[in-house]
């Protein structure tokens, strides 16, 4: 993969890299294709990659589909479909993490320790390898996007990073590999999460400030449903991921919630009377 990055770039062409954990959906096909749009070469990465899974999370049934990835994969026009193997990325006597100071205490990183260490060891191995101009992620794992853009600019990487918004279901829940272990009750419980940020946008919009009374509701709303367990639910700043007790500027609300045994996140920008972008 090195070296065929090294021949693509010689002339220089330019590459587009989404990296994925595959079981591909509709929200990484929509990474793809705008990788198409602003690169020469587009590269897709599969890897589920171990070292950002806990002693007790799902590793060993995170959903895995490779012969589906590959073809859906070439039909949004990737190039190059990238598939290294756990001993190809974590040799014998590999031990070397890389660490962020701030921005992992907070939201995921609270209950999932280690997990970014683990997010930013990986793609900071597969933009070495991969070596692209541009590197494109979803908006619905926010945390990660802001871990990542911190890692890049920290570490001078030559990479610009881009961030799409959330891709949904036609009932609003945001795609995720893990929503296949939602049973037909859970997806109906889990439909709260969307909806409590969606009010929570209106709220804000129409002038509410009080954070905690906001978070409150939310809580409110998804504890009413069967089968949930609140991780968290945080309004904080979208750059450092501080908490914010008043809303008076831009801010993010973002959510963890176990709806039956699935782990699901969302968010939602949130914007004051006034901020609204454009």
């Amino acid at each position: 993969m090195q070296q065929r990055a090294e021949q693509i770039r010689r002339p220089g062409k330019t590459i587009a890299f989404v990296p994925t954990m595959g079981y591909l959906h509709e929200g990484h096909l929509s990474l793809m294709k705008h990788g198409r749009k602003v690169a020469d070469c587009l590269v897709a990465s599969i890897f589920v990659n171990p070292a950002q899974f806990g002693p007790n999370e799902d590793l060993s049934v995170y959903p895995r589909n490779p012969e589906r990835d590959m073809s859906l994969a070439e039909n949004a026009g990737v190039d190059i479909l990238f598939l290294p193997t756990a001993q190809d990325l974590y040799p014998e006597g590999f031990e070397t993490y890389i660490i962020q100071e701030n921005l992992p205490d907070h939201l995921c990183g609270l209950s999932r320790p280690g997990h970014f260490r683990g997010v930013m060891t990986i793609v900071a191995k597969l933009f070495n390898i991969v070596k692209p101009q541009v590197a494109i992620f979803g908006e619905k794992d926010f945390q990660q996007l802001a871990v990542i853009r911190k890692m890049t600019k920290d570490l001078n990487f030559d990479i610009r990073i881009t961030g799409l918004p959330t891709v949904r279901e036609s009932d609003g829940l945001a795609m995720s590999s893990r929503n296949k272990f939602l049973s037909q009750n859970d997806r109906k419980s889990a439909l709260v999460l969307y909806e409590c940020l969606t009010k929570a946008r209106a709220r804000v919009s129409r002038g509410e400030t009080d954070a905690g009374e906001i978070i409150k509701t939310c809580e409110t709303a998804i504890n009413s449903k069967n089968d949930t367990d609140v991780d968290y639910i945080r309004i904080c700043d979208p750059e450092t991921l501080n908490d914010l007790q008043t809303i008076d500027k831009p801010a993010v609300m973002a959510m963890a919630v176990k709806v039956g045994g699935t782990r699901l996140i969302d968010n939602i920008l949130l914007f004051p009377p006034g901020t609204e972008p454009g």
